[in-house]
């Protein structure tokens, strides 16, 4: 099983791969229990958002994970996937500004995600 911060850059570079938005890694382990890290990404619309979500699972279901639960699917505007240690939200852009996950996590360190081969797609 591969460690929470594993997951969560794996989720972010694929994202990256789907062209992604502000792609940010956020380590709230510190400041809330239920889960170690937040991945927030965001899409131009409806289907580069459901185009994002399918890639992140493809990834870290490759890491041998999978998500105890899945919600917004339906309308695609804001997609949460629960991997327990590691959460990730896709936003469409405009709710991810009505939301402002990262406003409100302020005080969570941001996590370095990008290496050389992927600082040109995220």
């Amino acid at each position: 099983m591969p460690e929470s911060k594993e997951v969560a850059v794996a989720a972010a570079r694929a994202a990256a791969a789907k062209q992604g938005a502000d792609i940010a890694i956020l380590d709230v382990h510190d400041l809330i229990v239920i889960t170690d890290f937040f991945v927030i990404a965001s899409g131009s619309s409806d289907r580069q958002v459901k185009t994002i979500v399918d890639e992140v699972e493809k990834a870290v279901r490759e890491r041998g994970v999978r998500p105890v639960r899945r919600e917004g699917e339906t309308e695609n505007r804001w997609v949460l996937l629960d991997y327990v240690d590691v959460v990730v939200h896709v936003f469409a852009d405009e709710e991810r500004e009505y939301y402002d996950l990262e406003r409100l996590w302020r005080d969570a360190p941001r996590i370095t995600w990008q290496d050389s081969d992927a600082a040109s797609s995220g």
